[in-house]
């Protein structure tokens, strides 16, 4: 069962109240920016760990507050600082965020069984168990030609921990991202294999200990230079991608 570190508490606690309970994750990201689409991710990737153990989610959102000029902002450098609201959302959309529901203090919903707030840093007092997500940098002005390299990048570093999108971390993530994307397609070749169940196991452990996916990359890692069938690789990157959301399927048939 999925458990998060409460950040109110420090302690642990399961994401889940019952089997199969409904788990609203509500996201608080803190403005239209880096940071905010870093607290969206997280949400997004909870909202899959709970489904992936049978827990539906729903999903909602508090609008963060409005920038102080309208519309997007960048910078002279053709870099951006902040977005409009509308801006965030279509962002996260490009990274495979699925959306999110408004939420008002006044809205009728689905009567959940867990509330889990995401929220930023420093954000204000919540009332139910929070997950807190560091703030993000843009070290780097230009944005990667595939945005999935961009959720690749904010999901390969410890959510508590702030990260600096610079130019190294982005092409080190568009490499990785490529180099599995051509072996997944070349593996699909082989005859398939069930994933092994000590790689199944090492990844719920890795994603249900308060959903460390830099632990989740660490297991991919190991097994693409395995032993392993390819066809037993294939089934594994394919089984955590649905947690990940990169697409590591995408190139298969590519160059037929």
């Amino acid at each position: 069962m999925l458990r998060i570190i409460d950040a109110r508490t420090g302690e642990p606690v399961d994401a889940a109240l019952a089997r199969r309970g409904l788990v609203r994750v509500h996201a608080h990201p803190p403005g239209f920016d880096l940071t905010g689409l870093r607290v969206l991710l997280v949400a997004d990737v909870l909202v899959r760990a709970l489904e992936f153990g049978g827990n539906p989610a729903w999903a909602t959102l508090s609008s963060a507050p409005a920038p102080a000029e309208a519309g997007d902002r960048t910078d002279p450098e053709g870099g951006e600082d902040s977005w409009s609201e509308a801006g965030l959302r279509d962002r996260a959309a490009e990274l495979g965020i699925r959306p999110f529901e408004d939420h008002r203090d006044t809205d009728l919903g689905p009567a959940a069984t867990r509330t889990l707030e995401v929220v930023a840093q420093g954000a204000a007092v919540t009332d139910g168990p929070r997950i807190e997500v560091a703030p993000v940098g843009a070290g780097h002005r230009s944005a990667p030609a595939d945005p999935t390299a961009l959720r690749f990048a904010l999901l390969a570093r410890p959510r508590e921990l702030p990260l600096s999108l610079d130019a190294e971390v982005l092409a080190e993530a568009e490499g990785t991202l490529g180099r599995w994307r051509s072996a997944v397609a070349d593996w699909a070749r082989r005859p398939s294999k069930p994933v092994p169940e000590d790689v199944r196991l090492r990844l719920r452990a890795a994603w249900e200990d308060d959903l460390d996916v830099p632990a989740v990359l660490d297991v991919l890692r190991s097994v693409e230079t395995s032993a392993l069938p390819e066809g037993a690789r294939f089934e594994t990157y394919a089984y955590a991608d649905r947690l990940l959301g990169l697409e590591l399927t995408r190139e298969i048939g590519a160059s037929l």
